[in-house]
C-alpha cells in the first residue's frame, strides 16, 4: 500500500532517473530514427541542465530529497559523483544527437571531480569522495570507478591527457582493492558499510574498467577484468536470475538485472544479456512495461519505482538492443 499521499510526500523527478531516461531515449532514436524519442530526450536533457546543483566548481547533481545513510543525513540537492556521472553521460549523448551545447556543460563536471570531491593521491593511485560532504574516513569503490569512467568519457571528447591520467589513477586505486574472489567490497575500508560484494555495484566497476579499455585501446586492467568478470558471472544463475551478493541469492533486485544487461552487452555476450532481461521480464514485471522492485524468497515487492525500476531497465534494455542490432 502506498501511504505517501497520506503523509503529504511530494512527488519529485529524480536526477539520475532523468539522466537514464535521456540516454535510453537517444538510443531508441538511434535505433528507430523516430523523432519523438529525440524530442523527449531534449526535454529531459534541458531539465538536467536547469536542475543541476549550483555553487560548485562544475556541473553536478544529486537526489532532490533528504537522504539518510548510516552516519549522516544529506540535504536535498547535495551533489554526488554517481548521479553526476550518469547526467554527464546523458549530456554527452545529447551533445552528439541534439546540440553540442550540452557537451560544453558536461565538460565542466571534471572540475567537480577534481576540486569538489577532493581528488587526492593514494599509495595505489588516486581517490575521490562520493560527495563533497564526506569526511574522507572511507571511500566508495564503485563511485570512484564511475567517476573515472566519467573522466574517460570526457577525455574521449576533448582528448586532454590530464583527464585520462586522473581516470587511470582512480582506477589503479580501485583495482588494487579487488578481493581474492575477484569482486569488490562496497567501501574502503569494508567495515564502513553493511554491504559486501553486491551485484550491481560490482557491475558498475566492471563497466568502468571496460569503458576505459574501449576508449584507451589498451589492456591496462586485463587481468583485473578477467578475475572480475569470472566473479560477476557467478552472481547470476544459469537462467539469468541475479544474486544479491556473493553469499545471498535474495533479494533479487531489478537494478542488478538492468546492470547485468549493460555489462554483458559490453562484453559482447548477447546471450547472457538476453537471459538476464528475459528473467526480469518474466519474474519482475507485469509484462506490460512496469517493472517491480525485487523478488524475495517467498514474495515479490511489486512496487514500481520510476528511477530504480523503470529508468534502469530502460537503460539496460536499450543498451542491449543497441548492441544486439548493431
Amino acid at each position: 500500500m502506498n501511504i505517501r499521499p497520506l503523509l503529504a510526500v511530494e512527488q519529485r523527478r529524480n536526477f539520475m532517473g532523468i539522466a537514464l531516461f535521456t540516454v535510453a531515449n537517444l538510443r531508441m532514436y538511434e535505433l528507430s530514427g523516430q523523432e519523438e524519442f529525440r524530442t523527449e530526450a531534449r526535454e529531459l536533457a534541458d531539465w538536467l541542465v536547469e536542475n543541476r546543483v549550483r555553487g560548485y566548481k562544475g556541473f553536478c547533481g544529486g537526489h532532490r530529497h533528504p537522504l539518510q545513510d548510516r552516519t549522516k543525513r544529506l540535504a536535498p540537492n547535495d551533489p554526488d559523483v554517481v548521479s553526476t556521472t550518469f547526467a554527464v553521460k546523458a549530456l554527452l549523448a545529447a551533445g552528439e544527437y541534439i546540440d553540442t551545447s550540452y557537451r560544453e556543460v558536461a565538460l565542466t563536471a571534471a572540475d567537480f571531480v577534481f576540486e569538489d570531491l577532493d581528488y587526492a593521491v593514494h599509495p595505489d593511485g588516486g581517490q575521490i569522495k562520493y560527495n563533497p560532504v564526506d569526511t574522507g574516513d572511507h571511500y566508495t569503490l564503485n563511485a570512484n570507478a564511475l567517476g573515472a569512467r566519467m573522466l574517460m568519457n570526457l577525455y574521449d571528447v576533448v582528448g586532454n591527457d590530464w583527464l585520462r591520467s586522473g581516470a587511470e589513477n582512480i582506477l589503479d586505486y580501485v583495482a588494487a582493492q579487488q578481493t581474492e574472489e575477484g569482486g569488490w567490497m562496497y567501501r574502503d575500508p569494508p567495515e564502513a558499510s553493511h554491504l559486501s560484494m553486491d551485484n550491481f555495484h560490482n557491475g558498475f566497476i566492471i563497466e568502468s574498467l571496460l569503458r576505459y579499455q574501449e576508449i584507451s585501446g589498451t589492456e591496462r586492467y586485463a587481468e583485473t577484468l578477467d578475475d572480475a568478470v569470472r566473479f560477476y558471472r557467478g552472481l547470476f544463475t544459469d537462467d539469468g536470475a541475479p544474486w544479491f551478493d556473493e553469499s545471498n541469492q535474495y533479494p533479487r533486485d531489478v537494478h542488478s538485472s538492468a546492470q547485468g544487461a549493460v555489462v554483458f552487452s559490453m562484453l559482447d555476450d548477447k546471450e547472457s544479456a538476453r537471459q538476464v532481461i528475459e528473467w526480469a521480464v518474466e519474474n519482475l514485471s507485469n509484462q506490460k512495461g512496469a517493472f517491480y522492485h525485487e523478488q524475495h524468497r517467498y514474495y515479490t515487492k511489486r512496487t514500481t519505482l520510476m528511477r530504480w525500476c523503470q529508468a534502469w531497465m530502460a537503460h539496460g534494455i536499450s543498451r542491449y538492443l543497441t548492441d544486439a542490432l548493431d
